[in-house]
């Protein structure tokens, strides 16, 4: 039965995410690499009973002794490093491309006079800019035909070039508009170069200013009623959208790059780096560590350089960082000469630390970062899910803070609101440790003065629904919690014990965990409880005190959406179809408040009149000329 694979991760540990993953043998060797659209899907199906898995499949699984995983944008770039890690370690259990045949990339041929675009399986061409590679031949020409709709560059032959600019006459590509016709003069080399240059870059991922141009142009278009020119600019957005779903840049082949990562919380940090040699991704490596709390991002990315070189390993010329060290100059000299014994040339061993501002290393500083915060996730889960931890920081919050017992229910409670309107309140509840959703509560809170105010109001609807007879209650409230917490510090804490007395309750223990140190704060005294920042039962707080900070978060926005809704609807011509248009379009109610009329009107089903009406509606500055 599968249950006998020890090492196979919990189902809501696994990302949806699209990722490649890696079985290991006990040795650490690794024994198959796989990509999936959807890593949890793909990676729990290896865990179905043993019975039912193809014979080579149960040999694999049962020969491993751990899975991991890497997550990356699209399916695409998953089959890219797929593809580089399959030539790089050649598992023993994977069959594609363990033949030595080449695959096909898009190349486009900077170094000549009028560049061309077209699809080859040599690389190599002096000046060229490569992307893939694909597996079919049929997917690179799809790619192909949808960007030329857009980035009419030739993707003729030489031959067939001399042969139309002799002629003066374009061939069928410029006919239909596949092609600028260069040959023909109707564009000059120049231009030419220009549109070769813009393909390139949209190739390279630099897409969304091209699509926004377009949808511009075609507002533009369809104002002045000129709608052929409109339905095409449409047809060339799809077609963008399209290929950039699909694509990823092969990064150059000179690259050679440590990308880091970091995702960190108060208490922990995941590490994540990729390391590019040759323009591939040609290994992972991630580790999480204990930080100190008044550690900058700063002070604690200089740590990590010098924790991940210290042991030796292979330095780049590149190091790319998510922070810049305040002494990134003594770290570069540091790591300079370590990598010069490595190498004669003593200019080539310079090492730069730098951030990737913008192209394909920054796209995959943004990857290695998504790796890095599913990694911290996936540590937290798995420090929260275990018994023997839960207990030990239960027995630990009751000895750091004097309770009577171990508190087995915990609630938190948490305010928001959006410049002092629009006030909420949230009660989260954890019973042995452990997240109980269906008693989470959400509050309303009409009327407030401050933080400290709604926080008595939340304590007093909250505990006036005690009632210890209640045993056949189904709905959590009437269950004295062993722990109250509140979000904030001493004030907090004072207003929150104020209301229990009131309320004859000063019984039920109540703490406040302050944001910045992390400091628990009792009431009635003057210093705060200052746990062990590496402790269970401090990870147990602030994990409850976060999730009370999401919750009360979520409801607060799903009620600004809810009051923006009621607030269009209740415009003249504004039905259910017409307000979801409105929020699609713009994404937010940021953006729909801030927009001026002309762009609210190219919204479909709206007119400039209805337009002029949503403004004067529910424009947050009446003074302000909404139509910018």
């Amino acid at each position: 039965m599968s249950e006998a694979l020890a090492y196979r991760p919990a189902t809501g540990d696994i990302p949806t995410n699209p990722g490649v993953y890696r079985f290991f043998d006990s040795n650490g060797r690794i024994l198959y690499v796989g990509k999936a659209k959807n890593l949890r899907a793909r990676l729990t199906s290896y865990f179905a009973p043993l019975h039912t898995l193809h014979e080579r499949t149960r040999r694999m699984v049962t020969s491993a002794s751990n899975v991991l995983w890497t997550v990356v944008n699209t399916e695409f770039e998953a089959l890219q490093l797929e593809f580089t890690w399959i030539k790089e370690f050649e598992p023993p259990f994977n069959i594609q491309f363990r033949d030595d045949k080449s695959y096909p990339y898009l190349a486009i041929t900077m170094g000549e006079d009028v560049p061309r675009v077209f699809v080859t399986r040599k690389r190599g061409i002096p000046g060229a800019k490569y992307f893939g590679p694909y597996t079919k031949t049929w997917a690179i020409r799809e790619t192909l035909e949808q960007v030329l709709r857009v980035f009419p560059v030739r993707s003729c032959s030489d031959g067939v070039y001399r042969k139309a600019a002799a002629a003066n006459r374009p061939c069928l590509l410029g006919d239909i508009g596949r092609c600028a016709a260069p040959c023909a003069g109707r564009v000059t080399p120049e231009d030419h170069r220009t549109i070769a240059t813009q393909l390139g870059a949209f190739m390279a991922g630099k897409n969304d200013g091209y699509v926004e141009q377009l949808r511009s142009e075609m507002r533009e278009a369809s104002e002045r009623q000129d709608y052929e020119r409109a339905a095409k600019l449409r047809d060339g957005i799809e077609a963008l959208q399209t290929v950039a779903s699909k694509s990823a840049v092969v990064l150059d082949d000179a690259i050679d790059a440590d990308v880091f990562g970091v995702a960190r919380d108060e208490l922990t940090a995941a590490v994540h780096v990729f390391r590019v040699r040759g323009g591939r991704i040609r290994g992972v490596r991630a580790w999480t560590v204990d930080t100190e709390l008044d550690a900058s991002d700063t002070d604690f990315c200089d740590s990590m350089l010098r924790a991940a070189y210290e042991s030796g390993d292979e330095i780049p010329g590149d190091v790319i960082v998510p922070f810049i060290p305040d002494d990134a100059e003594v770290l570069s000299r540091w790591l300079t000469e370590q990598r010069r014994d490595r190498l004669d040339d003593v200019r080539a061993a310079r090492v730069k630390i730098r951030i990737a501002q913008r192209g394909t290393l920054a796209t995959l500083a943004g990857t290695v970062t998504e790796n890095a915060m599913q990694a911290l996730a996936l540590h937290r889960t798995k420090r929260s899910s275990d018994y023997v931890t839960r207990t030990t920081a239960l027995t630990d919050l009751q000895d750091a803070l004097g309770l009577p017992e171990a508190p087995l229910r915990i609630e938190c409670f948490d305010v928001s609101h959006l410049g002092g309107t629009k006030v909420v309140g949230s009660m989260v509840v954890f019973e042995d440790g452990l997240p109980k959703k269906a008693h989470y509560r959400k509050f309303s809170i009409a009327e407030t003065t401050d933080d400290t105010d709604s926080i008595a109001q939340l304590i007093t609807r909250r505990v006036s629904r005690l009632d210890d007879s209640a045993e056949s209650d189904t709905t959590g409230f009437a269950y004295p919690p062993g722990l109250l917490i509140v979000d904030g510090g001493k004030p907090q804490v004072e207003a929150a014990a104020r209301a229990l007395r009131e309320l004859g309750r000063s019984d039920i223990p109540v703490c406040g965990l302050a944001k910045r140190l992390e400091e628990v704060w009792l009431a009635g005294e003057s210093f705060p409880v200052i746990l062990p920042r590496n402790s269970n039962s401090l990870f147990l707080l602030q994990r409850v005190r976060d999730e009370a900070h999401r919750f009360a978060i979520s409801f607060q926005r799903q009620k600004r959406k809810s009051d923006v809704r009621s607030e269009l609807s209740e415009i003249s011509g504004l039905g259910p179809k017409r307000v979801s248009a409105l929020l699609t379009h713009f994404g937010s109610v940021t953006a729909l408040r801030s927009a001026p009329i002309k762009d609210i009107a190219a919204v479909p089903g709206i007119t400039a009149g209805l337009a002029e009406r949503i403004v004067a509606a529910i424009s947050r500055e009446p003074g302000k000329d909404p139509t910018g």
